[in-house]
């Protein structure tokens, strides 16, 4: 029921999108769209970083 999407529903979807929100909002939409992923990836890497931190002290402390 959800396999795939075709290229004509994710054409269909941001073109009902540019209707929606117009030219002149679009390059805003998708620069925080953009950033908001950025942020995402940054935090992710953190917490992978912060992770691998806590580990390497509890291994040191059992030493």
């Amino acid at each position: 029921m959800f396999g795939t999407v075709s290229f004509w529903e994710i054409l269909g979807v941001l073109l009902i999108i540019a209707l929606l929100f117009g030219g002149k909002k679009l390059p805003g939409l998708g620069k925080g769209l953009g950033e908001g992923i950025k942020n995402l990836r940054n935090s992710l890497k953190k917490d992978k970083q912060d992770e691998q931190e806590t580990k390497e002290s509890d291994n040191e402390k059992d030493n």
